[in-house]
C-alpha cells in the first residue's frame, strides 16, 4: 500500500506531488519525507464529518422562556401582565413570554417576547428557575426557563403586541386567575424577589436620585408584603454606607421636610456583589 519506489509521487494537475493511495507526513520544509505514511483518505475525515447535518430521531421537548417582570408604584408591588389573544388560553392574563428562536440565546428570547408581547425593555433580567412539569402546556411538551426583574412601574408604560390583547399592571395581593403554570412560577419569584433584599441592596433605578429614607422603606416593605420599624430600618440602611445624607431637604410639602438621601453607587455595588445580612 505504500508509495512505489519506481513510479515516485504521482502528480495532479495542480503541480504538487501526492501520492496516489497515501500521504507521508511532512517536515517543516517544503517536500514528503518519506516517513510515516498516512492513507490519504484518513485525512479527509474530519471535513466529510464536519459536512454531515446530524439530525435526532427521539422526541424533544420545545423550549420557552417566561418573564416575571414586578413593578414598584404606590409603595406597592405589581406584576406585568398580558391578556393572551390565541390559543390557548385564549383570553386569559399570562406572564409575557414564548418559544425561543433558533438563532437566539435564551436571554435573548426573554428580552425579545417582553418587547414583543408587553412593549416594554428591561435592562437587566435575571434567570429565576426552569419549569418542566410534563402537562404544564396542552399544546406539547413545553420546557420554560423563567426570567425575572424590578423597576419602577411609572417608567415601563406597558403596551400590548403581537399576540397579546392587553398588557397591563397587576397588584400582586389581587392577581387575575393566570394561564399555563404562570402562578407557580409567580409564587417562586416573589419567593426569590423576597429572599433577596436580605442579602442585596434594592432600590436603584426604583427611586429618584434624591429621596427620603421613608421612601427608600416604602420600597422594602413593598417587596416585603409587611411594615418595617423605621427607627431599625434607618439604623441598618445607613450602617451599610450605600445609602448617605445629601444636607439637602424635601420642598414643596405640607409636612415637615425630611432629609434627602442619595445611593452610594461604589458602595451599592460592592455590597450589590458580596452580599450582606440584612434581617430586620
Amino acid at each position: 500500500e505504500g508509495e512505489s519506489a519506481s513510479r515516485g509521487p504521482t502528480r495532479p494537475r495542480g503541480g504538487s506531488a501526492l501520492p496516489p493511495l497515501c500521504l507521508r507526513s511532512s517536515s517543516a520544509s517544503a517536500g514528503w519525507t518519506g516517513r510515516s505514511p498516512v492513507c490519504w483518505w484518513a485525512a479527509l475525515v474530519p471535513a466529510i464529518i464536519c459536512a454531515v447535518t446530524f439530525t435526532y430521531e427521539y422526541p424533544r421537548p420545545a423550549l420557552a422562556v417566561d418573564c416575571v417582570v414586578f413593578g414598584i408604584a404606590a409603595r406597592r408591588l405589581e406584576l406585568l401582565l398580558i391578556e393572551r389573544g390565541v390559543e390557548p388560553f385564549r383570553g386569559s392574563w399570562a406572564l409575557p413570554g414564548g418559544f425561543v428562536q433558533m438563532d437566539e440565546t435564551l436571554d435573548q428570547a426573554a428580552a425579545r417576547e417582553l418587547v414583543e408581547e408587553a412593549g416594554v425593555r428591561v435592562s437587566y433580567l435575571e434567570q429565576l428557575y426552569s419549569f418542566g412539569a410534563l402537562q404544564r402546556d396542552p399544546r406539547e411538551r413545553v420546557v420554560s426557563v423563567a426570567y425575572f426583574a424590578l423597576v419602577e412601574s411609572a417608567a415601563h408604560v406597558p403596551r400590548a403586541e403581537t399576540d397579546a390583547r392587553r398588557a397591563a399592571w397587576f397588584p400582586t395581593d389581587t392577581l387575575p386567575s393566570l394561564a399555563f403554570d404562570h402562578a407557580e412560577i409567580v409564587k417562586v419569584a416573589t419567593e426569590r424577589l423576597r429572599a433577596k433584599v436580605r442579602y442585596r441592596p434594592i432600590g436603584f433605578g426604583l427611586l429618584p436620585e434624591r429621596f427620603t429614607l421613608t421612601q427608600l422603606q416604602s420600597v422594602y416593605e413593598a417587596v416585603l408584603g409587611r411594615p418595617l420599624d423605621k427607627r431599625n430600618f434607618r439604623k441598618k440602611v445607613l450602617s451599610f454606607g450605600f445609602v448617605e445624607p445629601t444636607a439637602e431637604k424635601e420642598t414643596n410639602v405640607s409636612h415637615r421636610a425630611a432629609e434627602l438621601h442619595r445611593f452610594n453607587r461604589v458602595a451599592y455595588e460592592r455590597w450589590a456583589e458580596r452580599g450582606y445580612d440584612f434581617e430586620i
